[in-house]
């Protein structure tokens, strides 16, 4: 769910939380740092963003050129696979629908494979990323991101169970099939819609 309002310092009524809160979920104050393997070090000076698969151009982007990009900042509430929730998440980066805009897509393109750092991968639908609130993230609660929470771009895909939202992204491969990812591979469900808990296959 996205939320108009700002982030609030105290715990929303119970009859907003079964409204916003997904079954099985508990929410948190807190942010948990939960990913496979190492913090990964980037040299922003060697580091781009790829485009590429089935579109008419592929692109690289530099970081500098991204954050030139239309800003869009949403306030969000996430939720983990592994139960808890985060309410009132603020988000700064480029709405996937914006960034999207300059891209010419073939027409067979259904699908958008997420390359991240260590080769990892997730994918999504097209029309999913599509939504107001998915985003390219650079900045959380009005910060840029820290390294643990996927400096320097981060997918934000708020519908989705957390790992959608892929650290450390390198890339975006658009194709007519879907592929699975890193954890979708190892028993996820590839769907990843909380409200229905579609946590595992």
């Amino acid at each position: 769910m996205t939320s108009g309002t700002g982030a609030s310092g105290s715990q929303p009524p119970a009859s907003i939380l079964r409204e916003r809160v997904p079954p099985g979920q508990k929410v948190t104050d807190k942010f948990p740092v939960l990913h496979y393997g190492s913090v990964p070090a980037i040299d922003l000076a060697n580091w781009d963003f790829r485009v590429f698969g089935l579109v008419e151009e592929p692109v690289r982007y530099t970081y500098e050129q991204l954050l030139v990009m239309p800003r869009h900042r949403i306030v969000a509430d996430v939720h983990c696979v592994t139960g808890w929730s985060k309410l009132d998440t603020v988000w700064t980066g480029i709405r996937f629908r914006d960034f999207v805009a300059g891209i010419r897509l073939r027409p067979q393109a259904r699908f958008v494979i997420v390359h991240a750092e260590a080769g990892f991968t997730t994918s999504l639908p097209i029309p999913v990323l599509m939504d107001d609130d998915v985003l390219l993230a650079y900045e959380y609660d009005d910060a840029p991101l820290t390294p643990e929470h996927g400096w320097p771009l981060r997918l934000v895909v708020p519908k989705k169970y957390f790992w959608k939202s892929a650290k450390w992204i390198r890339g975006f491969e658009f194709v007519a099939e879907d592929r699975l990812g890193f954890w979708e591979r190892n028993g996820y469900n590839n769907e990843a819609d909380p409200w229905k808990e579609q946590r595992y296959a």
